[in-house]
């Protein structure tokens, strides 16, 4: 049965679960009483297919935020945040949640997270009002080493060719990740959290505009060299279509292999060998991933950065993530001028923005690595009177010489480092939930590149995540701090954040994919709403400007696209090109939750 999904502006026939969620991504922020998008049905019948709007591989129109009194998701994918909607409706915690939107999104963006890779948690445990961090980023391979992205005369491979295969796999962290979290804050029973996934996976669910976009050109030639990747993304010898019905028997039995025997089997057994296997015989760059990688591997409780705002604490995750600090500084320098007054139609505000953006990049790729093996100071780079020394250095009418030098941090004698400029992709995703008890998540996960390493293996993705370590272990004679080294995280921009007030009460959760514009992305949002006093869906709507140390970047079809000129007659170098964040967010305040969610890509807020 076809009925019309009805939408300001346009009209799509929807058939059944999937169009009904394609709908509700399309015109996402449109209420069901205030709580979110019109929610799924049930799901398609294999080899089915479903009209869709051709508009939504390109982003909706922007839409009202989304309120909600008790409890909201917002996510990249309406399926996903609708699994995590159902958990919390079933009195399940924000971590609960989180697991059953995460292994949805393996499933219905696979391209950009998944247990293949890593991810970085922040929570707030609202009944023992305390804030912590979890690390599950990838590892090196113990065989790793210093040169394994360099070429046989010594100079770094071009990054494409590093990206794809077995060499730039590290050992994965989500999972692992999910089940400490589930251990430390969850209450529904784990076959609850995984049963939307399996179900989908078993049933079938249909391909979005966005995925299907993505399955063409390079990536397409690149997928098809792994058997698995090419069966399950190209049936039939044909890139899967938007609104394709498509099933993953394959993940459903990981999923079901998992329930029945803990994470043993992906770290210690059958699926930890068939992860070796797809890394050590893959076509194209083999890699150095070993059983005792998988063996060893570990989550990590990191303690939060968090950096004094006017009236609030930015908290954010701690390195190897560059996000914490990234955000922080960003705001620190910030904060040293009339944000609020300028407001955000004021060119001179995101001069400054820009600005601050060239000094953070800076300090990052200098600094910011893993601090189990380098000595971060990431305490001195966000130290008030640090930040106030290298705000004197922004001039509020002229832009200074790109790039900008690393500043001076207070820090602890050791070794000195030389910067690190990788390349960061930008496929990742990004949750964001509050629920009735008040607790918060914010999740960052990634398998880096669109389809990571674009190996499959049990129904889902290998990451890529090594190519985001330096490729060059030294420069001008000293070593970058973020060069690969045995069981090293690589440094990453994920920057999953929580604002709390003066009370320590959470009033912000946001986070977004991005690669290393992250950061940029979701101080830009946490500008909107604690100095413009935006709501959250009009602070992820505003125009990006990002600057990382280079030329000024201003998001085409924007208002920010308008800067140009006066920009460039204060001395930016301006570039007008696409952004591509993914920012999810949601204000926590005495009225209720609002949520927002990228228009940008196809997330979608909801709530009750």
């Amino acid at each position: 049965m076809q009925i019309l999904c009805n939408l300001p502006g346009k009209r799509m026939r929807r058939t059944g679960w999937w169009a009904s969620s394609l709908c509700g991504a399309i015109g996402a922020g449109l209420l069901l009483g205030s709580a979110g998008p019109a929610r799924p049905e049930s799901p398609p019948a294999a080899g089915t297919s479903i009209v869709v709007a051709t508009e939504a591989a390109a982003g909706r129109t922007r839409e009202p935020a989304v309120r909600a009194k008790q409890f909201m998701v917002a996510a990249t994918n309406p399926i996903a945040a609708w699994a995590g909607y159902d958990v919390l409706a079933e009195n399940g915690t924000a971590v609960d949640a989180m697991i059953a939107v995460q292994l949805v999104l393996n499933l219905v963006e696979p391209q950009s997270s998944g247990i293949g890779g890593g991810a970085l948690l922040l929570v707030f445990d609202a009944k023992a009002g305390k804030l912590t961090g979890l690390d599950g980023l990838e590892t090196a391979p113990r065989a790793a080493d210093g040169g394994m992205f360099l070429g046989p005369d010594g100079k770094p491979v071009p990054f494409g060719a590093a990206a794809v295969g077995g060499r730039s796999v590290g050992t994965p962290g989500t999972l692992k990740l999910l089940l400490e979290a589930h251990k430390r804050w969850g209450r529904l029973p784990l076959d609850r959290l995984f049963r939307p996934a399996i179900e989908l996976a078993d049933k079938g669910f249909a391909v979005s505009p966005r995925l299907a976009a993505l399955l063409t050109g390079d990536t397409a030639e690149a997928l098809k060299r792994d058997p698995r990747a090419r069966d399950y993304f190209f049936p039939g010898g044909q890139p899967l279509q938007a609104g394709q019905a498509v099933r993953n028997p394959d993940f459903a039995d990981t999923l079901r292999f998992i329930l029945s025997n803990g994470d043993g089997p992906f770290y210690l057994g059958p699926i930890g060998a068939d992860i070796v296997a797809a890394v050590q015989g893959a076509a194209v760059n083999p890699g150095w991933l070993a059983p005792i990688d998988l063996e060893i591997y570990r989550v990590v409780e990191r303690q939060p950065v968090c950096v004094p705002y006017r009236a609030w604490r930015v908290c954010g995750m701690a390195p190897p993530s560059a996000g914490g600090v990234g955000v922080g500084q960003i705001l620190g320098l910030l904060e040293h001028f009339d944000m609020r007054k300028a407001g955000p139609d004021s060119a001179g505000t995101w001069h400054l923005f820009a600005e601050a953006g060239k000094l953070a990049t800076a300090d990052r790729d200098r600094y910011l690595a893993d601090g189990d093996f380098v000595l971060v100071p990431s305490s001195g780079l966000v130290d008030n009177t640090y930040l106030t020394t290298r705000a004197k250095t922004m001039s509020e009418d002229r832009a200074a010489p790109v790039p900008a030098k690393p500043g001076n941090p207070p820090r602890r004698a050791g070794q000195e480092w030389s910067s690190d400029t990788s390349t960061e992709p930008s496929d990742t995703s990004h949750v964001s939930i509050v629920d009735a008890d008040g607790s918060v998540v914010s999740l960052t996960t990634t398998i880096e590149g669109a389809f990571g390493s674009h190996l499959m293996v049990r129904g889902f993705l290998l990451n890529n995540e090594l190519t985001e370590f330096s490729f060059l272990p030294f420069a001008g004679g000293r070593p970058v701090a973020n060069r690969v080294e045995p069981g090293k995280r690589p440094r990453s921009s994920m920057a999953p954040t929580i604002v709390l007030d003066q009370q320590g009460r959470p009033v912000l959760v946001i986070g977004s994919p991005g690669g290393g514009r992250i950061i940029p992305y979701v101080a830009q949002a946490i500008l909107g709403v604690l100095d413009w006093g935006l709501n959250m869906q009009q602070a992820i709507d505003l125009g990006h400007v990002v600057n990382l140390n280079g030329r000024t970047e201003l998001e085409a079809g924007t208002p920010a696209a308008g800067l140009k000129d006066d920009l460039a007659a204060r001395g930016h170098d301006v570039v007008v090109t696409v952004q591509d964040s993914g920012l999810q967010g949601i204000q926590i305040g005495p009225d209720g939750l609002v949520g927002g969610s990228d228009p940008r890509r196809e997330g979608v807020a909801v709530g009750r």
